[in-house]
């Protein structure tokens, strides 16, 4: 199964600056050869459901192991099964009625 997420990963217990910690999962993603898409309170992932989760994981593990003692991590998903559509599909719908 296709899956969209809208994933916001906040390390606790380390400080006010976490783009450290934003900057190493940003890594772990680009990794996964996953579509991605950095804005500024999170990233936007596409894939399929098993691969996009375990790169979650692999960001959990890596931040609690530059130091973080606790995460809090907000994930919006989103999967449909009546056609396929990307995140690419889903802007381009909103931006061509803008047109118009």
């Amino acid at each position: 199964m296709q899956v969209i997420v809208d994933f916001c990963l906040v390390p606790m217990g380390v400080g006010v600056s976490v783009s450290r910690h934003v900057a190493a999962c940003q890594t772990i993603i680009e990794e996964a050869g996953l579509v991605h898409r950095m804005h500024a309170y999170g990233t936007n992932i596409e894939g399929p459901w098993d691969e996009v989760f375990a790169v979650v994981k692999r960001c959990h593990e890596a931040v609690h192991a530059m130091g973080a003692p606790r995460i809090n991590t907000t994930l919006k998903v989103g999967t449909r099964t009546d056609r396929e559509q990307s995140m690419d599909d889903k802007v381009a719908s909103v931006e061509d009625l803008l047109r118009h």
